[in-house]
């Protein structure tokens, strides 16, 4: 049976799910991540869910191993070579400061040292036009200089070499022959766009993950192979697509947001079949919480992100989707500090050693130790009865760390400290929550809260309730739904060109040839690297009032006339700003083209396994279970999840348990089962 197999490194656990595309049959496993050799815990889900390599046709990646190396400044020693006089673009940025008030404002440190930071005496002009060429005897004494400072990549960045690219190219090739072994990026290969800061700093990023990355893929794709694996390996990129494994090698920053994405593509191929145009998909894994707008069954996708915050951070250039992230997950360690205040995250217990119910010596208690004390989760049944969890260890170190320190006594100290736990958390998700919506101008009350990872849905109601957002769905096997929204992911390139233009009828000539160009090439990558299949096209322009710095992207209407695209601009300028200026005059900055290739996939049914047929539709058991709402303990229903057929409804207090999650339902709640096998829980009350 040849499988289409996912795989999502989190955190705390590395996630699997495997589907048939014969039969339908789904399978799934989840494993602690094994830091330090990422692919022994894969290759532990595949032997957990009873599959080798040679069974698979298709393996989708999703990892968190470009992000992990950037925020911990763990790459390779890099060096930058640019213009003369653009040396110290990387150290200037731009000359906003995000924190005007706070006289001790620091940015984070570039990537790249001074002393490795070069530069050559070449130049072309915004035209693309060579006004100083480069010297062959120059780029022969640089090397001798890297070599000697003993370099394992190199980023190039050129002024205007997204007008031309040649001289980039030409250095790229020089160099890689003089300095063999040596990982060589150019920014030009990333971007074409004009933003020399962000241009740099992107290729920098790029060079400085490339050395491991590129040997992770190596290694991985390897060991499937001596596996019998004679399929495609394929990354997912932050933009919401996957790509062949030799593109992740030379683009690895493509796979900054790697991990998140395949949640956000599984709500967005909900939303529609559930009858939702808008969703908020909420993902609380081990180690963190993040979340995305489902707009009209899309997710957003933003072309710059930042590594390590906006308000410190560098950009990346390049489409990643619009996702808010904090340090809130199952593993996240709660403290009391010198001043008797309790924080919870954004430490984390990751899988080594994990919560102290773990068993594994944790010893700080985390989210998932006051969820365990609280009585929502079975110390029995945890990952389907695979791993017994420790409540009494669980209980001592809530004790010990939380409520002595903050001077709790009484027989319920320990609960109202795990409370508080969970009410801190709950209060730092509702908060990335707003940001995603009330920030950009949404209400959350319009939208569903599409809850899923391991820990969404136990949190799911509560967040909803705070929110008052009145519909929470989860979707069937919520602690792997992030494996299996990659499963739905199809091949996707993302080309962006710089096009400076008044808005006119001879722009719009200019338009449609530099589109139609860069969709031949799109085409041709996607072909060469996936073989046969029918690649389809968007189409976005990067538009402004005359002026501004800051551009929005507009979807190119069918009738492409200066009228029509100008009103599209002023109401989507509208809709995200609240006013609009249709009486000033508008630029084209640039052009987007999104390439997409169709490849095998499941359907959204084979993605829910067989429900009900047990026939044991009732609770199957009682537990005590506390609720800050009625300030203690009630006898709450326990649900297992496969034993639910579509259309079963009842109402809280309840406990929906199955492998890899679980789901609280509050008291005043009601819940039923949808036709995809999701739950719907009614929060209104």
């Amino acid at each position: 049976m040849p499988y289409i197999v996912a795989v999502d490194i989190g955190g705390t656990f590395t996630d699997l799910a495997a589907c048939d595309l014969e039969t339908g049959q789904l399978r799934l496993a989840k494993c602690p991540t094994t830091y330090g050799d990422f692919g022994k815990g894969i290759f532990e889900c595949f032997a957990k869910a009873d599959i080798a390599p040679r069974d698979t046709e298709l393996v989708k990646h999703g990892t968190t191993l470009v992000i992990n190396a950037l925020l911990q400044r763990s790459g390779a020693r890099t060096a930058l070579l640019t213009t003369r006089g653009f040396r110290d673009v990387l150290e200037i940025g731009r000359g906003n400061r995000t924190q005007p008030f706070d006289l001790r404002f620091r940015r984070d440190p570039p990537l790249i040292t001074r002393d490795l930071r070069l530069e050559l005496d070449e130049r072309i002009g915004p035209d693309g036009q060579v006004r100083k060429p480069l010297d062959d005897g120059e780029l022969d004494a640089v090397a001798d200089r890297l070599k000697a400072a003993g370099i394992e990549a190199l980023a190039i960045s050129f002024i205007n070499a997204y007008a031309n690219p040649a001289h980039e190219q030409r250095t790229a090739k020089r160099l890689a022959e003089l300095l063999p072994g040596v990982y060589i990026s150019t920014a030009s290969e990333l971007s074409r766009e004009w933003f020399e800061f962000e241009r740099t700093a992107t290729v920098a990023a790029n060079a400085f993950v490339g050395p491991q990355t590129s040997s992770y893929v190596r290694k991985f794709e390897g060991d499937l192979r001596s596996g019998g694996f004679e399929g495609s390996l394929l990354l997912m990129g932050s933009h919401g697509g996957v790509m062949a494994a030799s593109r992740a090698e030379h683009e690895p920053i493509a796979l900054v947001e790697s991990g998140p994405v395949g949640g956000s593509i599984g709500a967005a191929a909900y939303a529609q079949p559930l009858g939702f145009a808008n969703l908020i998909a909420f993902d609380m894994g081990g180690t963190t919480a993040k979340c995305a707008l489902i707009e009209n069954g899309q997710y957003a996708v933003e072309s710059t992100y930042y590594v390590g915050g906006f308000l410190r951070g560098f950009p990346i250039r390049g489409n990643v989707i619009d996702i808010v992230e904090v340090g809130a997950g199952g593993g996240s360690i709660a403290a009391v500090d010198s001043q008797r205040r309790m924080n919870v995250g954004p430490r984390s217990a990751g899988s080594t050693p994990g919560p102290v119910c773990y068993g594994k010596g944790g010893v700080e208690p985390t989210v998932t130790d006051a969820n365990l004390v609280l009585g929502r989760l079975n110390a029995e049944q945890f990952l389907g009865g695979e791993m017994r969890l420790d409540e009494a260890g669980a209980r001592r170190a809530i004790a010990d760390r939380l409520a002595v320190p903050l001077g709790l006594s009484g027989s319920d100290s320990e609960t109202r400290a795990a409370q508080g736990v969970v009410t801190i958390a709950n209060l730092t998700m509702t908060e990335a929550i707003k940001q995603i919506s009330i920030a950009r101008g949404l209400d959350p009350r319009d939208f569903a809260l599409f809850c899923y990872g391991g820990g969404g849905p136990l949190h799911a109601a509560e967040l909803a309730r705070e929110l008052s957002i009145p519909h929470v769905v989860v979707p069937p096997e919520p602690g792997n739904f992030s494996a299996l929204g990659m499963l739905l992911a199809n091949a996707r390139l993302d080309t962006v060109r710089t096009l400076l233009a008044d808005l006119d009828t001879g722009s719009l000539a200019s338009l449609s040839t530099m589109f139609a160009e860069v969709e031949r090439t799109s085409r041709d990558a996607l072909l060469h690297e996936f073989g046969i299949g029918a690649v389809g096209f968007e189409r976005r322009v990067e538009m402004r009032y005359k002026g501004q710095k800051h551009s929005l992207r507009i979807a190119l209407p069918e009738a492409l006339e200066p009228l029509v695209l100008r009103a599209q601009f002023d109401t989507a300028y509208q809709h995200r700003y609240g006013h609009s200026r249709p009486g000033a005059a508008v630029e084209i900055v640039g052009v987007l083209s999104t390439a997409s290739l169709d490849i095998r996939r499941p359907k959204l049914s084979d993605l829910a396994i067989a429900r009900g047929k047990s026939g044991k539709s009732g609770p199957a058991g009682t537990r005590q279970v506390y609720f800050l709402e009625t300030g203690g303990y009630l006898e709450t229903a326990i649900h297992v999840r496969a034993h639910l057929p579509v259309g079963f409804s009842s109402h809280g207090p309840a406990v929906i348990e199955e492998y890899g999650s679980t789901t609280l339902v509050g008291p005043r709640d009601t819940f039923s089962i949808g036709s995809l096998g999701e739950i719907h829980i009614d929060c209104s009350k």
